[in-house]
């Protein structure tokens, strides 16, 4: 059980220690992810952005997805969504998302563009995986930038989700896969939904941290 995802981020940093010498480029999935990855690019040294995805959710139920996409249009849909939803609905869904998607780039990175990925060790970190579908376009993502090596770190997963994500990923790392797997809350003391503007207060507190060089953070350029 984790505190919150501060405590996640702490303990999953040391369980990622291996990685300092590769100089790992640290992602981090918004909004959930962003204190985790934080933590992690903290305790290893490491440069930290952030990775725009987004789940494709059902629209009779939001909280549930068929698949999600990613900033630079790389998408992951599960196999029988054609059956429970016509190819129209699919694509308005998508078309909402990638407007999220664009305005998460705008409000997250000030419109900048991810650091370069191509040969680095990228480490992707989210506060847990459920379905998966949002790590699994952001692996998409990384092996269209030709990221040298993926790894995915997350304080907890399903056991079928890490199983798959196993399969794409160079490595995986997962503190904790509980037998009974409900939601990834389920190993948080505290769990709540991040706001924008936690996000954003996050990261300019990691752009005021002395010693910190994150180019792709203009505080000028965050939107609030």
């Amino acid at each position: 059980m984790f505190k919150n995802r501060k405590d996640a981020g702490e303990k999953l940093a040391q369980a990622l220690e291996m990685y300092r010498p590769e100089n790992p480029l640290i992602l981090a999935i918004p909004r959930g992810g962003v204190e985790v990855g934080l933590q992690v690019s903290r305790k290893l040294g490491a440069d930290f952005s952030l990775i725009i995805v987004r789940k494709l959710p059902f629209p009779d139920n939001p909280e549930a997805g068929f698949g999600a996409i990613a900033e630079n249009g790389s998408t992951f849909i599960i196999k029988n969504a054609g059956y429970w939803l016509a190819r129209e609905t699919i694509e308005k869904i998508k078309q909402e998302q990638i407007a999220e998607v664009e305005r998460r780039v705008n409000a997250f990175r000030g419109g900048n563009p991810l650091p370069k990925l191509s040969r680095r060790t990228i480490i992707l970190v989210d506060d847990g995986i459920a379905m998966g579908s949002t790590m699994r376009v952001a692996i998409k993502l990384c092996r269209a930038r030709k990221a040298g090596k993926i790894v995915v770190a997350v304080p907890v997963a399903g056991r079928e989700a890490a199983d798959a994500i196993a399969k794409e990923a160079d490595e995986l790392v997962v503190l904790d896969i509980p037998v009974y797997f409900r939601a990834v809350a389920q190993v948080y003391e505290n769990w709540y939904d991040v706001s924008d503007e936690e996000v954003l207060d996050l990261l300019r507190q990691r752009i005021s941290e002395k010693g910190i060089k994150d180019h792709e953070f203009d505080p000028s350029e965050l939107v609030t």
